[in-house]
């Protein structure tokens, strides 16, 4: 059974950085493709960023383009998010999922395991 941990969550203020991590436990990461969600008090989950288990394409959700970077350690078995230039718009809950042979794009549906969440708080 594969395992997500996120972790790297805080309080931070707006213009701040932060970096999360996820790491997989059990399972093949590299053949997973990896994506973080994130979901706001009171709305949707949302798509934040996504990354292929073939060549390591990325997808960025227009709102956060050009401000967070989503890579992945095949070795460290981790998917990172980092965050620059945070707004408190960023503030929610951000979710590690990942999808096997598939996914590296937004829809949830196409990933197969999620995380417990870490929270970041962003204040203006």
């Amino acid at each position: 059974q594969v395992h997500l941990v996120e972790s790297g969550g805080g309080l931070v203020q707006a213009g701040d950085s932060l970096r999360l991590s996820c790491t997989m436990s059990s399972g093949t990461f590299s053949s997973y493709s990896m994506a973080w969600f994130r979901q706001a008090p009171g709305k949707e989950r949302q798509f934040v960023a996504a990354i292929s288990w073939s060549r390591g394409s990325t997808y960025h959700a227009d709102s956060v383009k050009g401000r967070f970077t989503i890579t992945r350690g095949n070795g460290r078995n981790t998917v990172y998010l980092q965050m620059n230039s945070l707004k408190p718009e960023d503030t929610a809950v951000y979710y590690c999922n990942a999808a096997y042979y598939q996914g590296g794009d937004s829809d949830s549906q196409n990933y197969d395991y999620w995380g417990q969440g870490t929270q970041v708080t962003v204040s203006s």
